[in-house]
């Protein structure tokens, strides 16, 4: 049954009573415009007229900058409840202006259960950016602690984890990290729960990461990528990444994304209530092994989950007994597709051994439980009993 908040649970944090309208205004009114478009038009000029060499009218090119991207900044900044946002051409070249903030020699500590292609971004950058790259177990506060060095400039962690699901602390951990040291920067992958169930900043994060493609596009038809931050210093060296490395949106992805953003409120809570039905009918299927979702009782980190965030999304993940069955299961679904990505109106399933985090090394695939047998499962607005009734016929043929 939905509380009073929506979020289908009884205790996890509320949710923000603004976000609806933040999520369709921030950052842009009609009466900025000289037409009133009450929905901002589509501006795909390359560049702007000056006014004089030295004065624009606060565009001059679109690579520095765009009047679509521009809202969509200041929109997703707003909803985070931070001063700046920073767009990028993907989730992962955002992730690469993040390491741009760092010179050869700091230290970096990353958990290890985090989206296979950025885990392979760390380990490439030990040799190519010459930095030191724990990647570890943040569930292990004690072994966190003994990792800090005097040359720490950076702690990354992915809250929940793709794909497992895990649980960091974020509060615990940026507390740590900067009574250690002031200068390490905490940053936190919120891709899973997007800022209308979690908010990283108030909890004591420096930087909050998204690849825009999931949740908060939500239609399966945009890469992108963005960085949130209170840090005006922060912003002012990101925005320089961001220009010179030419890793930018175009207009048309950042209009989407805006508009994919007016209807976040609403899909967050319908994707949660069918995650969780789902859940629960994998946790009684008598040929699964275990299930991954915050939201259930079994969940190492639930408590945790409660604590820190408002609700969970569409993404969960499970291990199925048979060895060897998993592909005979996603050969067998007929309204899921068997794709990457997550976060889209559409169900996905897939085998992160096989494709996400494929170029994980295997050691460390499997000390995550991530083996042949276990499946990442995107949870669609589709009707829970079709799901249900295509995961069950799938199961009953692997």
């Amino acid at each position: 049954m939905a509380n009073k908040n929506g979020n289908n649970a009884e205790s996890w944090l509320p949710l923000n009573e603004e976000f609806s309208t933040l999520a369709i205004h921030a950052g842009y009114t009609p009466d900025e415009k000289s037409n009133s478009s009450v929905v901002p038009p589509i501006s795909l000029s390359a560049t702007y007229a000056l006014d004089t060499p030295a004065k624009n009218r606060g565009f001059e090119y679109s690579r520095t900058l765009n009047p679509n991207r521009d809202i969509l900044e200041k929109r997703l900044a707003a909803l985070d409840g931070g001063k700046h946002g920073v767009c990028f051409s993907s989730g992962m070249s955002a992730i690469s202006a993040l390491i741009s903030l760092l010179k050869s020699g700091d230290h970096v500590i990353s958990s290890d259960d985090i989206y296979g292609g950025a885990n392979r971004l760390w380990r490439n950058s030990i040799e190519r950016n010459n930095l030191q790259v724990d990647i570890m177990d943040l569930t292990n506060i004690e072994g966190f602690k003994k990792a800090l060095k005097t040359n720490t400039k950076m702690v990354f962690l992915e809250t929940p984890a793709n794909p497992t699901l895990r649980v960091f602390d974020i509060a615990l951990i940026a507390k740590i990290a900067h009574d250690f040291s002031k200068e390490i920067l905490v940053a936190v992958d919120n891709t899973v729960l997007t800022s209308f169930f979690q908010r990283p900043l108030d909890l004591g994060a420096d930087l909050v990461h998204y690849s825009l493609t999931k949740y908060i596009n939500g239609h399966t038809d945009v890469i992108m990528g963005a960085l949130i931050t209170n840090s005006d210093d922060l912003k002012e060296k990101l925005n320089f990444y961001q220009n010179a490395f030419g890793a930018v949106p175009s207009p048309f992805e950042s209009y989407l994304c805006t508009r994919g953003l007016k209807t976040l409120h609403l899909r967050m809570p319908a994707l949660m209530e069918n995650s969780l039905k789902i859940a629960k009918f994998l946790e009684s299927h008598p040929k699964i092994k275990s299930v991954n979702h915050p939201a259930l009782k079994s969940h190492p980190q639930h408590e945790l989950a409660l604590s820190q965030s408002s609700g969970h999304s569409s993404l969960l993940s499970f291990t199925i007994k048979e060895p060897g069955s998993a592909l005979k299961f996603l050969d067998s679904l007929k309204m899921v597709a068997n794709a990457a990505s997550f976060g889209g109106c559409e169900s996905l399933a897939e085998l992160p051994a096989f494709y996400t985090h494929m170029m994980v090394p295997i050691d460390q695939r499997l000390r995550l439980g991530i083996t042949d047998n276990f499946v990442r499962l995107s949870v669609g607005l589709e009707s829970a009993k079709d799901l249900i009734h295509d995961l069950s016929q799938a199961l009953e043929n692997c």
